[in-house]
């Protein structure tokens, strides 16, 4: 964990430019022991990302498949992806300017609520959104990323417990009902917790659905890339970051389209 405390300051030496996000924060919050990698949200600017390759390259990183760290593709919903030693730790650091699930309005609250911050970390109700992925074991990291909340609001629309839902509804049933409209399976509460239960398991499965088609949107834009990646993985072999970063940026122009969607630059 030492590492990703030590990387998330170095990337806001001077200015906030990266949140500490994913199974990082998830360990910041004391809902998990360890993450193999590291999950960064950068500011989408030049300078910041500039500023985030020069603290990688002065560890030895190197690429992996991925996007550029770029803004024209990060602003796409891209994700760049690195890694360097440190002693016998292979450090991966993963990063994002648009983080899937979390609305601009939204983020740019969680820029201004972690300005000033010791250790910008994305919080709870914001890491509820980033984890409905389509890997199950998230899935349990919600549930108790849910129990941190203060607000009965956002426990009710992030809980995965039928029983903590029942209680919640019990204490709160105005809310509980007007909630429903949101997070329909919220309704079946007045059923039961097995009814509940099932209705946990089939939004569950719908969020995995939708994450599932939301990778294979960027899995299809990226067939040519991935197709271009060995060889350019070969070329770039042993350069320094910012070097391997150029050619790799002249590489992806006209095969890498900017944003899901659109034909390649």
């Amino acid at each position: 964990m030492t590492v990703y405390l030590e990387l998330t300051r170095a990337f806001n030496d001077g200015a906030l430019r990266a949140i500490l996000s994913s199974g990082q924060a998830v360990v910041v919050h004391r809902l998990a022991i360890m993450s193999k990698d590291g999950d960064w949200i950068l500011r989408e600017r030049p300078e910041a990302l500039e500023h985030v390759r020069r603290v990688l390259a002065a560890r030895g990183s190197a690429y992996r498949f991925g996007a550029p760290l770029d803004v024209r593709w990060m602003s796409g919903g891209w994700s760049a992806h690195l890694e360097h030693r440190d002693g016998a730790l292979r450090v991966r650091t993963d990063f994002v300017t648009r983080p899937p699930r979390i609305d601009a309005l939204d983020l740019e609250a969680l820029w201004r609520e972690q300005e000033g911050a010791p250790l910008p970390v994305v919080d709870p109700r914001r890491l509820v959104a980033i984890k409905q992925t389509n890997r199950e074991k998230d899935y349990a990291v919600i549930g108790e990323l849910a129990r941190l909340l203060s607000d009965p609001k956002e426990q009710l629309l992030a809980s995965r417990s039928a029983r903590d839902i029942v209680a919640l509804g019990a204490r709160h049933p105005r809310l509980l009902e007007d909630l429903a409209r949101e997070r329909p399976l919220l309704a079946a509460a007045a059923r039961g917790e097995e009814a509940l239960e099932r209705a946990l398991d089939a939004e569950r499965r719908a969020l995995v659905h939708a994450n599932e088609r939301r990778l294979a949107r960027y899995a299809a834009a990226a067939e040519a890339w991935a197709a271009a990646w060995p060889a350019t993985a070969h070329a770039i072999a042993g350069m320094p970051l910012e070097e391997a970063h150029e050619a790799i940026v002249a590489r992806a122009l006209g095969v890498l389209p900017f944003s899901v969607g659109t034909e390649p630059a």
